[in-house]
């Protein structure tokens, strides 16, 4: 099997990627997504990287896309999209990754499915957000896009409302405003690969970000029946054939769903619960191909 990786750069993720592809019989090819050409109306490749024909691939697997201007994601996104549609298979597909980057997106995705998501106010406006505080009273502000817990605050007081906000409107940003929840400091992060979860890992810390990226710490735990399947539903109502799933026990029984990661990393999971993540992946992955 032909199976190209594109990544931001060479790394853990990408090596553990190959390992596990290379212990089944198969070479991964590791390229970047700045290096994406697209040629249209000749006898060359319509989409290659590196020299490598994409469309000559049996699957590309899509890991984290880089930074970059609006016209270079959409590049990149539409060049996963032409692959899809001239047979590639994609994991996750282009309109996963999609909607799990965009928060605005995967919290109404998750709504619709049934799932318990935090009151939200999304809109462009500092006094309507001013106005969604006072409403939800203790709120968290994040950026529509973004992961590990950048870019988030915690707003209490209507003096931090003020000049959170108005900092935002320098920027043109959109407002996400989030009511926080009342919870024990931590909260649960589901792998699910192929419609199941194949570990969890529950991450607290002393603040109220419980991210790895920013000092939180993990250990191995095992969900309920009840957990799991919120968990794959989660998975499911995006398209996500794997995911990091976050849910967030709220004290009062809830479960949320805080966050579908389409594009995760997972070196804190395996490391905490030992699980070959990539190689789950990568069978997956191999269980989807057929011979070209």
């Amino acid at each position: 099997m032909r199976i190209a990786i594109l990544a931001a750069r060479q790394g853990w993720h990408t090596d553990e990627l190959c390992r596990a592809l290379a212990a089944r019989g198969h070479a991964g090819c590791v390229l970047a997504y700045e290096a994406l050409v697209a040629r249209f109306g000749g006898t060359a490749p319509g989409f290659a990287a590196a020299g490598a024909d994409l469309g000559a691939c049996d699957a590309v697997l899509a890991r984290i896309v880089p930074a970059g201007s609006l016209e270079q994601i959409i590049f990149r996104m539409d060049a996963l999209h032409a692959l899809e549609e001239r047979g590639v298979l994609v994991v996750n597909s282009p309109r996963a990754i999609e909607r799990t980057v965009d928060k605005l997106w995967t919290t109404a995705i998750l709504e619709r499915a049934g799932l318990a998501v935090p009151e939200t106010v999304v809109c462009e406006s500092p006094d309507e957000a001013v106005a969604a505080f006072r409403t939800l009273g203790d709120v968290i502000v994040k950026p529509l896009f973004g992961s590990m817990g950048l870019g988030m605050v915690r707003v209490t007081t209507e003096e931090m409302a003020f000049r959170v906000f108005r900092t935002l409107e320098t920027i043109r940003a959109v407002y996400y405003v989030q009511r926080a929840i009342d919870h024990a400091g931590c909260d649960v992060r589901a792998f699910v690969v192929g419609g199941r979860v194949i570990g969890a890992i529950e991450r607290s810390a002393a603040g109220w970000k419980t991210n790895l990226a920013r000092g939180g710490s993990a250990r191995a735990t095992t969900l309920s029946a009840e957990r799991a399947a919120l968990a794959v539903r989660a998975a499911q109502a995006v398209g996500a054939e794997y995911a990091g799933v976050d849910l967030l026990p709220a004290r009062d029984g809830t479960d949320y769903v805080v966050e579908v990661n389409g594009i995760p990393g997972w070196r804190g999971l395996q490391e905490a619960t030992s699980i070959d993540v990539a190689a789950t992946i990568v069978t997956h992955l191999l269980g989807r191909l057929t011979p070209r």
